[in-house]
């Protein structure tokens, strides 16, 4: 991992670049784990409030554990105690907020799912670079945000940085996913269940029973309440349902082949 600056930068600008902005991520989220939390939250206050206010507060003070509680009420919208990018994103002011211009652009997992199958052009389950571009560039449009070609490298750049964990220069499904709100980022939901090749294997063969290659949508729900319930996991019917929406959304006419459900059930895309 690169060295990090010693000053947090730019908290006290007014509006940041997408670049400063994941600067500032990579300052604070020191494990790379996608999330400010525990030490990385209080730091992460704390040099907030220097740069607010010209003032420290010392974290072992009371008063200070109690401004910390009002500012995650206030910012942390799933109320999981941490951080994540796109909270981030509404704290500080990024410039443009091209991460909120996603939200504008897909609001709910199933039309994620269908912009993704629209990008990822060879069926490959990632994004690369050249695909990545196009996908911001119609994200800008449609948010009607004026753009010129270096803005447009820029944020592809940026996205990369934020988003390509293994830095093999294209995004995963579930790491591009990240860019939803969490209550709607549906492949979350799987993050315990996700299976091998092995398994996804026979499981996809199980379903597919006429061996066409492809499975329909009651067939879907059959597979996932399935799943649900050999890991012991409640089944909510409504959420189901809106899983359901937002794989078939992946399918083409129906059809939900192999390839395309094995970029949401599996640990890695089967080569």
């Amino acid at each position: 991992m690169a060295n990090k600056p010693q000053q947090p930068p730019y908290l006290h600008l007014a509006e940041l670049s997408a670049t400063q902005f994941i600067e500032i991520w990579n300052h604070f989220d020191t494990d790379g784990n996608g999330y400010i939390e525990g030490k990385e939250l209080e730091n992460f206050f704390r040099e907030l409030e220097i740069a607010r206010r010209g003032a420290g507060v010392d974290p072992s003070n009371s008063n200070f554990r109690e401004k910390m509680k009002e500012f995650m009420q206030k910012f942390d919208k799933n109320a999981d105690g941490r951080i994540e990018m796109s909270e981030l994103a509404q704290i500080l002011p990024t410039e443009e907020n091209f991460l909120l211009c996603f939200r504008e652009f897909v609001g709910s997992s199933s039309e994620f799912m269908a912009a993704w199958r629209r990008y990822d052009t060879d069926r490959s389950g990632y994004i690369e670079a050249n695909e990545l571009k196009g996908f911001l560039s119609d994200l800008l449009k449609k948010a009607n945000r004026h753009y010129d070609d270096q803005k447009l490298h820029e944020y592809t750049q940026t996205i990369l940085k934020m988003f390509d964990l293994n830095g093999d220069g294209k995004l995963g499904l579930s790491e591009m996913a990240r860019l939803l709100p969490v209550q709607e980022n549906f492949l979350l939901k799987f993050q315990g269940i996700k299976l091998t090749s092995e398994q996804f294997n026979a499981i996809f063969t199980f379903y597919d029973k006429d061996g066409n290659g492809y499975i329909d949508e009651q067939e879907l729900e059959a597979l996932l309440r399935d799943l649900y319930e050999k890991n012991k996991k409640e089944v909510d019917t409504k959420n189901l349902t809106g899983y359901k929406k937002s794989i078939m959304a992946l399918s083409d006419g129906g059809k939900l082949y192999r390839s395309e459900l094995e970029i949401v059930l599996c640990r890695e895309p089967i080569l």
